[in-house]
């Protein structure tokens, strides 16, 4: 299932779709570059696509860790992504009062997986309009994620996908219990596997949230393998020097190669049907 989104491309292409960008937004230069980088790959594979960047990063372990560059120059950035590039873009909000502001610049609002229980932030995001992509909380069933799509849906926008992101298991590590993925399909709405976020290790000492990124091509096959309709990567020229995330982002330039081996897998699943 394909979300029906503006300026979505390849949508009858038969491949899952594709959310994909830094984990924030550092300037228009970097967020340039990922973007053309990934809209070439996603043309040459037929992979319909949407440019992710949060303007903002409200749930960060410590207070002196990056927030942003500023909320409106990071949501014309954004704007400016969509509009050179003829594509649609996401970005996560953190309190109802921010939905119509973001929805102002962006086609998808995204609930941060912490905030998918807060009625006020899904009904804003609601009213907006705007396709509303809610993250599974760690600490959720799979099933559980039907209120929150109730929300939405009963408060008139039919526009609403979700996303599995993984589960807490322990203090320090997630897991992605992939019979979830078929679970939240019964639900009638796209579904997405946050490839990279399944991958953190939050908490560390140290206050930084760490990751294996060595398995990003693990998780995402799998992920494709049991039926998912999208997957979610978030990624970086350079890891090592993202101000946010660097621990579980992929490396740009691995990309393609990721890409290409996912499109063979969907291929093959489509044949089994």
């Amino acid at each position: 299932m394909i979300p029906q989104i503006d300026k979505l491309k390849y949508t009858d292409s038969g491949n899952f779709f594709l959310l994909a960008g830094p984990c924030a937004i550092e300037g228009e230069k970097m967020s340039m570059e990922i973007a053309e980088k990934v809209v070439a790959i996603s043309e040459r594979l037929k992979i319909p696509y949407v440019f992710k960047g949060s303007y903002r990063k409200a749930n960060r372990s410590r207070i002196d860790s990056f927030s942003g560059i500023g909320d409106e120059k990071a949501l014309k950035i954004l704007r400016k992504v969509s509009e050179t590039f003829t594509i649609p873009v996401v970005t996560d909000i953190h309190t109802a009062e921010e939905a119509a502001m973001a929805a102002e610049f962006v086609d998808v609002l995204q609930i941060p997986a912490f905030l998918c229980r807060q009625t006020d932030i899904l009904v804003a995001a609601a009213n907006t309009g705007k396709v509303v992509n809610i993250k599974k909380g760690q600490f959720l069933s799979a099933g559980a994620m039907q209120f929150a799509v109730t929300k939405v849906r009963e408060s008139g926008n039919p526009n609403v996908m979700l996303t599995e992101r993984g589960t807490t298991f322990g203090y320090q590590d997630l897991v992605v219990d992939y019979r979830g993925i078929p679970e939240m399909k019964t639900l009638d709405v796209p579904v997405v596997l946050d490839i990279t976020h399944s991958l953190q290790q939050p908490n560390q000492a140290g206050g930084v949230t760490g990751g294996k990124p060595e398995l990003i091509e693990v998780v995402a096959r799998a992920g494709i393998a049991v039926g998912a309709d999208g997957i979610f990567i978030e990624t970086h020229p350079n890891p090592a020097e993202a101000k946010s995330d660097g621990a579980n982002m992929l490396r740009l330039d691995l990309l393609e190669n990721l890409l290409q081996k996912l499109v063979l897998i969907k291929q093959t699943i489509n044949q089994i049907g």
